[in-house]
């Protein structure tokens, strides 16, 4: 039987040429607008959602500066001295009534840890019953228990280790689910040429992480930690309410979208759904495209996560700036990534639609600038001692680039197989938790005195291991849809 993919990879295992449909041959949908769409709105919507998750997994890292006993860190001997204390000393504003904790640095290592734990436990179930049912409600509800959940990170702190270890983990639980959801559901809503700007928009949530370390910052500063969790977990709550009430699963079900937007989405996605009813997982795992992926995701946020984790912590110990200080600058460099999220998505579909370039070459291109250029930088950083202005700098810069892959290797999953996309993303979401699980524990086995020295070890590991994953993205990724994605199980596309 001819296929309907006339542009389709004549086999799973050839390079050929990268001809995603909708480029080339392929008929193309007049666009509908992009003012008010439901596609569109889905996108911020979705940009919002994230931007609470974002918030709610980072203001552990700020606010564990302040709950922790700075005589526990003095008798670690854990601050090096090698800089110069940065700031002048500060007058305190505020009566601090926040507990304060005797943890250790190993302590702290798990703590920060712990969420990693269960988020990876989610991610390919994720994916598997949002491919099947849908992802709002999955997505909603993720959103919501990892909120409820921060609730009682205070009340767990106090019951003890054990108890906020396992509050976390839970917390991971819930937004484990997210990502495959919302993948999931840009498998229906995401024309092949929208791909880049819509999904940019919607993960792009660098802007969470941007507003809740300084504002952590200044919640421990002027109150104390405590409300640094019922303010986030408050917003969460509030975010689920507008999901619930607004989004819908798929074009179809939309009870506002309007007749030209539906069809245009739905014709542009016709040739690259499966309509098989199970998952091809033997050929799917053994998709090399897909293992370029994983590869590719595991490196990235290998660094990614070592930062977002520990940044704080070495902005306060090596660096030697103050709590309020260091949420603002720990920041900066998520804005940049932020910008150029937003910027990359739509550079990346203008370059595929207008300048014809391949969906290969963007993703290579994209990943190789998003991973190299951050692992160049990082290495730098680590390296120019107590220059405080570049140190920043450089960090700001190497975060900033890694921006790119959310146009590179992040969205490949929706390229060779749009059908199973969420369960792409959980399966390469699971390898790429890993390094949020033992990352801060490796780099703070690392660091025992805090010393530039020993920073630059954790920062050239986690280079070498982002040049590693964009080299082998490189070598092997794919940019079409792949005959695994839409064909039966008896070899025939549908």
């Amino acid at each position: 039987m001819k296929s309907p993919v006339p542009d389709l990879a004549p086999s799973d295992g050839e390079e050929g040429e990268d001809r995603t449909p909708l480029l080339q041959r392929a008929p193309r949908a007049e666009t509908a607008p992009v003012c008010c769409s439901a596609r569109y709105n889905l996108a911020f919507l979705a940009f919002f959602g994230f931007f609470v998750l974002y918030s709610l997994r980072v203001n552990l890292s700020v606010a564990l500066v302040d709950m922790v006993d700075s005589n526990t860190t003095a008798a670690d001997n854990r601050t090096a001295n090698e800089c110069a204390e940065h700031s002048a000393p500060i007058k305190v504003l505020h009566n601090q009534t926040g507990k304060k904790y005797r943890w250790d640095a190993e302590t702290q290592g798990w703590i920060l840890g712990s969420f990693f734990y269960g988020y990876v436990i989610t991610q390919i179930p994720a994916g598997y019953v949002a491919s099947r049912s849908g992802g709002k409600l999955l997505l909603g509800f993720g959103v919501l228990g990892t909120s409820v959940f921060t609730l009682f990170t205070p009340l767990a702190a106090d019951f003890g280790v054990g108890a906020l270890v396992a509050l976390r983990a839970l917390e991971g639980l819930g937004e484990g689910v997210t990502f495959p959801a919302m993948h999931a559901m840009w498998s229906s809503w995401a024309p092949p040429l929208e791909r880049s700007k819509l999904l940019s928009i919607s993960y792009a949530a660098q802007l969470g992480t941007v507003v809740s370390l300084p504002l952590s910052g200044i919640v421990c500063f002027y109150m104390n930690w405590t409300y640094v969790f019922y303010l986030f977990g408050t917003v969460g709550i509030i975010w689920f309410i507008l999901w619930i009430w607004l989004v819908s699963d798929t074009p179809e079900t939309h009870k506002t979208i309007s007749p030209y937007e539906k069809e245009y989405i739905l014709s542009s996605l016709r040739n690259q759904l499966s309509s098989q009813k199970s998952v091809p997982w033997i050929p799917m795992l053994k998709s090399l495209a897909l293992w370029a992926i994983v590869v590719a995701h595991f490196s990235y946020n290998w660094t990614f996560y070592t930062l977002l984790t520990l940044l704080p912590t070495y902005m306060k110990e090596v660096l030697r700036f103050n709590i309020q200080e260091n949420g603002f600058l720990s920041a900066v460099p998520y804005l940049g990534c932020w910008l150029c999220m937003i910027l990359s998505g739509q550079a990346a579909d203008n370059l595929r639609a207008k300048w014809n370039f391949s969906t290969l070459c963007v993703r290579r291109v994209f990943s190789l600038i998003g991973m190299i250029g951050p692992a160049v930088f990082l290495v730098a950083a680590g390296f120019i001692g107590c220059d405080y202005s570049l140190a920043v700098a450089f960090l700001t810069i190497s975060t900033t680039l890694g921006g790119f892959c959310s146009s590179g290797f992040s969205i490949n999953h929706l390229d060779i197989a749009p059908s199973y996309a969420g369960i792409l993303l959980g399966i390469t979401n699971t390898f790429a938790t890993i390094p949020g699980m033992i990352g801060p524990i490796i780099a703070r086995s690392l660091t025992p005195e805090n010393t530039i020295g020993e920073w630059q070890t954790v920062f050239c590991i986690a280079a070498a291991i982002n040049v590693f994953g964009a080299i082998f993205f490189t070598l092997f990724a794919k940019g079409e849809v792949q005959n695994w994605a839409v064909r039966d199980h008896h070899g025939h596309r549908n």
